[in-house]
């Protein structure tokens, strides 16, 4: 039975879709003026390992994960490059499409654009004044009017007053109280035309919090299972976005009491990627791109890196911590060496029970993990011991386990041979006939300095029996 750590429960709770086998999950998605960081491949792979383990659990999943594709960052960045808007995010969605390719993230079933949502916003905005939950300031801003809706901060926890205390600055003509947020943002002058829609309050352009709101309801319904997102978002952003969206559904009584139906059953957050324990951000100056990365490691030693910590639980990147998880990855590899995909899959059902319970406890893949470092031990001894059907049944446990996760889909040689090496399989392939024929006539100088050469290049040789050389990337 699988439990999911409900952010707004502060607790673990038994996962009941509101639709039998059928799950509704919205993930708030990339914000795209710039190339994906190793933060966002941590949204990206942590939410497709858990669309991937909720559809082996045998239910429908629908999932959305937006797009901005509007904001004040990507104004400026398209003001900076004399570029309109459309260009340049299309651009970095095409990027973010290839760097979640390279990490094997699934795309999602619905991928919606900001823009493409505006009148549905504008139509969120309209029930909110007509709820008295949102008024237009003397700016031409329009603004939610946080302090009319009650259960303000049940998702952070943070009272009205202590908000109130870390926000005492109120811009004279603007906001009624210094907790209110933008809903629509009047035009300013000299910003182009393709950043400016028209409305009942004048030209602008929706504010951040909105955009989801309308994107999750339009799609999802008012009310549905699973929102995810980074932890930085759970305060204001998702805060704002249920005071949004539960706001605009309340009902009222005869006593002028109100019920705010509930947005959202089960509130999910990954935890930080971490930079020398700090958090890694564009605003900090210490974020890696993923393409960088990518350039360096090979991208299913990225997933396992983000994968064997559990998603709550921060993460501290270094190339440290990629090489280690480069070395785990490859023992799982070695132990799938001999196992033969032609032959019919046999699972073991100890193993997979165990794999199970530790996904279906929040998702907890370092548990999962643990298990397939120890089938693979266990393949490895029945290899040994040329105990045939032994290790078939466990490397196929291995590899089908593994599936779930988006893990040990490759061959051992494709894993082993994967990466630039500045030459081609073909070039590689030549030397090793070359030094085959160098050993057979006793050349040993020409054969020990074929391996030379091809260990500088960072290709090791490995002689098996029966003559037979394999090679791999070192």
């Amino acid at each position: 039975m699988l439990q999911i750590y409900n952010t707004l429960q502060r607790q673990k709770e038994v996962f009941q879709p509101i639709v039998p086998k059928k799950v509704s999950i919205y993930v708030c998605g990339m914000t795209v003026y710039d190339f994906c960081h190793i933060g966002h491949a941590r949204v990206m792979i942590v939410f497709d390992m858990v669309v991937r383990w909720l559809r082996a659990s045998g239910y429908e999943v629908n999932y959305v994960r937006n797009i901005t594709d509007i904001d004040d960052k990507i104004i400026k960045r398209a003001v900076e490059n004399q570029e309109s808007i459309a260009t340049l995010t299309q651009r970095f969605i095409d990027a973010m499409h290839e760097d979640g390719d390279a990490l094997g993230v699934r795309r999602p079933d619905h991928e919606p654009r900001a823009t493409h949502f505006i009148p549905h916003m504008q139509k969120m905005i309209s029930g909110l004044m007509e709820k008295n939950l949102a008024y237009q300031a003397g700016s031409g801003d329009v603004m939610y009017s946080v302090r009319d809706f009650p259960p303000y901060g049940k998702l952070s926890g943070k009272s009205l007053d202590d908000l109130e205390e870390g926000n005492r600055v109120i811009i004279a003509g603007d906001k009624k109280d210094p907790l209110d947020f933008v809903l629509w943002k009047g035009a300013k002058e000299g910003e182009p035309e393709d950043t400016r829609w028209k409305s009942n309050w004048g030209e602008g352009r929706p504010g951040w919090h909105i955009e989801c709101s309308a994107m999750a309801c339009e799609l999802l319904g008012t009310h549905f299972d699973i929102h995810g997102g980074g932890a930085d978002l759970q305060f204001p952003h998702h805060e704002n976005e249920i005071a949004q969206s539960e706001g605009i559904s309340r009902v009222f009584d005869e006593q002028g009491q109100s019920s705010d139906p509930r947005f959202v059953n089960y509130w999910m957050h990954n935890g930080h990627v971490r930079v020398h324990n700090e958090k890694m951000s564009k605003s900090l100056g210490n974020f890696f791109i993923i393409r960088d990365v990518l350039a360096k490691y090979d991208a299913e030693v990225i997933r396992f890196f983000i994968l064997r910590a559990h998603y709550r639980s921060p993460v501290n990147y270094s190339d440290a911590t990629l090489d280690e998880a480069a070395q785990g990855l490859e023992r799982l590899y070695i132990a799938l060496t001999d196992h033969d995909a032609s032959q019919p899959a046999e699972v073991t059902a100890t193993w997979v029970n165990t794999f199970n319970a530790a996904m279906n406890d929040d998702f907890n893949t370092p548990e999962a993990i643990a298990v397939l470092f120890g089938l693979a031990t266990e393949a490895n001894k029945a290899r040994q011991q040329n105990d045939q059907q032994g290790y078939h049944a466990l490397s196929s446990t291995l590899r089908y386990l593994g599936g779930h996760l988006g893990l040990l889909e490759r061959s051992t040689q494709q894993f082993l041979q994967s990466g630039d090496v500045g030459m081609t399989s073909i070039e590689i392939e030549a030397l090793i006939g070359e030094r085959a024929q160098a050993k057979k006539n006793k050349d040993f100088t020409r054969s020990d300095a074929i391996r030379q050469e091809l260990l500088a290049k960072g290709i090791v040789l490995e002689d098996q029996a029966g003559g037979m050389t394999t090679w791999r990337k070192d």
